[in-house]
């Protein structure tokens, strides 16, 4: 878990003065620190390695843009619904941690019908699917994981990371008022754009039944620099703040609600599997109609997108004949 307080390092207690937005003179800084001018220079300066954007002017002082709203397990809690409460086994919001799934999978699995749920402001080695790395700067996101553990292993469980796209979806068209769309298998797309990505881990449990991750990272308020910088997808990247024309969602209350989400996906997967949300991925579908490139370790292949087979694999139209490609396996990319 963090290995220190964020309060606990002086930069740290100058980021907590610096989150709301407002500017911060070196001096007051110094004063609330206890360090000379020269040092406050210093801590600021170690901020950057958390991907924070700190603007200095000479006379004025630091600005931390955008601002940040630190996580608080007691205000996520307290805005979770009574039903989500009763599944909680164990909410932990780390300052600073490896990776929330892997976090969640040292742990173990939870009690059955219960879940373990893992969040953190900055994650040092934060992972997407086929071991790409997954960079959102301190407090610009949500880093959030949830661990499960069915009693039998779901005839359907290939397409839960479909399924947890849909629950994530719903949850911003509810909550935040913004549409996206579902690039297969992983991606959470808004205006072709990044948004967000998902990966699910699995771990094989006796007699049947079976552990999961589900880990998501979507990027809620960063400045543009940040989404260029940390962006593998093509179109660049993109946040909330840039989809609700400024007005980012409260990152405690957006937790709340996926939470929620989640937390209901995963109790009734198990007798409805992916088709509860087969329907809704074809209003979602990224990829439907286009010329795509599929990538596994040693070939490449095109075709036509074509929508999804009830299992949630990828139907892949490549003219004398229909495949169907298994997310586990490869990558996909858009071809002109």
């Amino acid at each position: 878990m963090p290995d220190k307080a964020l309060s606990s390092t002086s930069h740290g207690r100058a980021l907590r003065i610096l989150a709301d937005g407002h500017s911060h003179s070196g001096e007051e800084l110094a004063a609330a620190l206890g360090v000379t001018r020269a040092a406050v220079w210093k801590q600021v300066s170690k901020l950057g390695d958390w991907g924070l954007n700190i603007e200095a002017t000479r006379g004025q002082g630091y600005v931390l843009d955008p601002p940040i709203e630190f996580l608080s397990e007691k205000a996520i809690r307290s805005k979770i619904s009574d039903a989500g409460r009763g599944l909680l086994e164990a909410l932990v919001v780390a300052e600073e941690i490896e990776s929330t799934n892997q976090a969640l999978m040292e742990a173990g699995p939870p009690s059955a019908g219960a879940l373990n749920i893992c969040l953190a402001e900055y994650q040092r080695a934060g992972r997407g699917r086929r071991g790409r790395n997954w960079i959102a700067p301190f407090g610009s996101g949500l880093c959030l994981s949830a661990g499960w553990a069915f009693d039998e292993m779901p005839k359907d469980l290939s397409a839960l990371t479909l399924a947890t796209g849909l629950v994530i979806r719903r949850t911003l068209r509810e909550t935040v008022g913004v549409g996206i769309k579902l690039k297969w298998p992983n991606d959470l797309i808004w205006g072709d754009r990044k948004l967000g990505g998902i990966l699910v881990e699995l771990k094989a449990e006796s007699q049947g039944s079976c552990f999961i991750v589900i880990g998501m990272g979507l990027n809620v308020s960063s400045f543009p620099a940040q989404l260029e910088a940390e962006s593998q997808w093509s179109n660049g990247a993109v946040d909330l703040g840039t989809a609700t024309e400024g007005r980012p969602p409260s990152r405690n209350s957006l937790a709340a609600s996926l939470i929620d989400s989640l937390g209901g996906m995963l109790q009734s997967y198990s007798s409805s599997g992916f088709a509860a949300y087969r329907d809704e991925f074809d209003e979602a579908d990224y990829l439907r109609g286009r010329h795509v490139s599929v990538l596994d370790a040693v070939d490449s292949i095109n075709g036509i997108a074509s929508g999804i087979d009830a299992d949630g694999a990828l139907r892949l139209n490549m003219g004398d004949a229909v495949k169907r490609i298994i997310a586990g396996d490869v990558s996909v990319r858009m071809v002109a």
